[in-house]
């Protein structure tokens, strides 16, 4: 699913089951998980070598303006955990120490008094609470002891409060309406969202306030009394869905204040102010129907920020940057002349100018705006994604990808976008690594319009040679296709791996305009498909590539492109890959929990026989067109995976293996849509290859000679 929809989700029925809860036990010291020290033969990149990179997180600027802090998580694929350490370093880049070296995380951390101390969330004695030491890491002391934990915390400017957030129970379990039946095992509901995700939803997050100070948390009180509502919204709510203003006095928070089947239809989330003296709330963007989220005030208060969808239910919509005058209550949207998505910004050192992060052309550069004129200018510009924003004077501390390269931070002059880099936190991996080259091509689609479409050549590329190449099929449906690094569809170890890959940004992607991104909704099967053969059909022609062995793989909505293409390719494909996709549309319409998704981007029930837009959608579910199947393909799911259920990959499977068809399954038991432990995503990656080089090359291929130590 796309950026936005993972940004925002949540609620669940009313009755449900009751579980116990578990907390995590102190580590001992030598199940500390540090960075990973490896060599690797020949420079192939394996994939215990992609989980061997530290992932830079994070990173906030200290109240004097001189230093960043920031974390690193680092694997272990042998303990099968990560951990994450926090790092501090001056705004150049020097004096980079690693301040934590703990058996749990460091997580949520921020600057207090005055930069002499460091606040965080650890679950070092036994659940996730505030913790607080100096800035160097010393004299950790545990602050708050609430009873199962906290997720997060904001503190507020003058450091007198805290706003944090914890679950809550929701709903009646079976367990409250028949107390003598407590081995009973089942669950009742009685309305939808009873699932959402990845689990089966017992509680919520709620927010609270609380007098704060280094020694406890104390005076806590709910801000939304009586509320059954989420805050922040699952399952990627966090921090940055509250935000203090300036004089502590208040905070706004966003919330969607509905439950069950109202849940599930909507994406009418708002911005709420919460006033500290009164305890009064107030809904500021009431009237705005779709998704409101991320507000930010201006430096003085006088403003607040925020970024917004238009329609209800339609999760990609263009994300558009308002701003809320605190006094006269005008709002105001200073991106109605720009045609492309906000997806993260920070206000100027007054109101006059924000800065925001786009995807543009393919890849996500930093911009600014201009309050006043809405004047919108592209400070950046390259083939990398860049991923957070961090003012300081005259520059920007970012975090920066691509690739070839996973996160480090750089220093951006604002004044002509040039870069410095000033963590280097992956070199020596990156260093070892023979990586593919990276182009960047202009293809012609059926439809008459120019479509951006990368190609990464092998590692050690020779163009004497002939290649087998893969189409890299996008999830979402509405999510770029940019300079994206991942530790799981990991384009490099593609090429590592011998395989010409083959990424085209087709019609409903983000980054070409709002006409581009939302032509794929009730379209699925239609101009995105095609797009999908113009890639392929003209980078098979170059002379390096064997047209005779051409794959295509895909996760989630790239899943369901794998099983549309498995019925329509007329032999052009030789292997297929689908993990976590979409192959009966109908089913999939009842068994996925956001019902919003499926009426927008389907256009309705499949019941509807007058809705013609649904009609065609339906139509050209994948599941109609087993009949022209032929060729190998393996199948990998989540059986956590609840917004598309491990069943839709079962029955891809059934298909293939009843019309006598090639085809292996892959299922993950513990995971979700994603694939997150570190040994399940060695085994995905091994998997992945061997079913690729098995049907793709003559003689099947292994790479290795990769050592890690801890």
């Amino acid at each position: 699913m796309n950026k936005s929809l993972q940004m925002f989700m949540g609620a669940v029925g009313l009755t449900i089951a009751s579980c116990a809860s578990e907390t995590s036990q102190p580590e001992k010291k030598d199940d500390i998980i540090g960075r990973n020290e490896i060599k690797i033969e020949n420079g192939i990149m394996t994939a215990e070598v992609l989980q061997s990179f530290g992932r830079v997180s994070g990173g906030t600027l200290s109240p004097d303006g001189k230093k960043v802090l920031y974390g690193v998580t680092y694997v272990s694929v042998e303990k099968n955990k990560s951990n994450r350490e926090l790092f501090v370093m001056n705004l150049d880049g020097s004096d980079n120490k690693k301040i934590t070296s703990s058996a749990k995380s460091e997580n949520n951390e921020v600057w207090i008094e005055g930069g002499k101390k460091i606040a965080f969330l650890s679950s070092e004695s036994g659940s996730s609470q505030i913790w607080a030491m100096k800035a160097d890491g010393s004299e950790r002391k545990q602050i708050s002891n609430y009873e199962g934990g906290l997720d997060g915390f904001v503190i507020s400017p003058d450091e007198k409060k805290v706003l944090f957030f914890a679950e809550i129970k929701y709903g009646q379990t079976v367990k409250d309406l028949y107390p003598d039946l407590d081995k009973a095992t089942g669950a009742i509901y009685d309305d939808v969202m009873y699932k959402h995700w990845s689990e089966w939803v017992k509680t919520v997050p709620h927010p609270y306030v609380a007098d704060f100070s280094i020694n406890d948390i104390t005076n806590i009180t709910d801000i939304m009394p009586g509320e059954p509502y989420e805050c922040p919204m699952k399952p990627f709510g966090g921090t940055e869905s509250f935000a203090w203003s300036p004089d502590s006095k208040s905070l706004a928070y966003v919330c969607r204040k509905k439950t069950g089947l109202a849940y599930a239809v909507s994406t009418n989330s708002d911005i709420y102010l919460y006033n500290l003296d009164n305890k009064s709330t107030k809904n500021l963007t009431e009237g705005m129907l779709g998704y409101d989220t991320n507000p930010v005030f201006s430096p003085d208060g006088n403003m607040i920020g925020w970024t917004s969808m238009e329609r209800d239910g339609y999760e990609s919509d263009k994300n558009r940057l308002f701003v809320l005058d605190m006094t006269s209550g005008e709002k105001t949207d200073l991106t109605s002349d720009y045609d492309n998505n906000v997806e993260g910004f920070v206000w100027g050192k007054d109101n006059s100018v924000i800065y925001f992060l786009s995807v543009n052309q393919a890849t996500e550069q930093i911009f600014s705006i201009e309050t006043a004129t809405k004047n919108v200018k592209q400070i950046t510009n390259g083939d990398f994604d860049y991923a957070s924003l961090i003012l300081t004077d005259g520059n920007m501390i970012a975090r920066r990808h691509s690739m070839s390269a996973p996160d480090d931070f750089y220093s951006v002059s604002l004044a002509n976008g040039e870069a410095k880099q000033l963590t280097t936190e992956n070199n020596h991996i990156l260093d070892q690594l023979h990586l593919g080259k990276v182009e960047k091509r202009w293809i012609t689609t059926t439809s008459g319009e120019q479509m951006l479409t990368w190609v990464v050549l092998p590692a050690d590329f020779d163009a004497a040679k002939k290649y087998p190449a893969l189409l890299y099929c996008q999830g979402g449906p509405q999510s770029a296709v940019s300079q994206f690094w991942s530790y799981r569809w990991n384009i490099q170890m593609m090429a590592a791996n011998g395989y010409v890959v083959v990424m085209p940004n087709r019609h409903g992607v983000p980054g070409f305009g709002q006409a581009w991104n939302e032509q794929i909704s009730g379209d699925y099967g239609g101009q995105n498909m095609e797009d999908y053969f113009s890639a392929i059909n003209t980078v098979k022609q170059e002379p390096w590539v064997d047209e005779n062995r051409l794959g295509a793989v895909g996760a989630s909505y790239g899943g369901f492109s794998v099983y549309w293409l498995a019925g329509h390719h007329n032999n052009l494909f030789k292997a297929f890959i689908a993990h976590a996709g979409i192959f009966n549309l109908e089913a999939q319409y009842l068994e996925t929990e956001e019902l919003w998704f499926a009426n927008f981007d389907l256009g309705g029930p499949f019941w509807d026989k007058n809705n013609k837009t649904a009609q065609k959608s339906f139509e050209n579910s994948p599941h109609k067109f087993v009949d022209n199947w032929n060729t190998p393909i393996l199948i990998t799911h989540g059986e956590l995976d609840y917004r598309i259920l491990a069943s839709q990959g079962m029955q891809a499977f059934n298909a293939a293996v009843i019309k006598g068809i090639p085809a292996e399954m892959l299922v993950f038991p513990d995971e979700n849509h994603w694939i997150l432990q570190p040994q399940n995503g060695v085994l995905w990656q091994r998997v992945f290859f061997r079913w690729l080089d098995k049907w793709l090359k003559d003689q099947p291929e292994t790479t290795s000679g990769t050592s890690i130590a801890q």
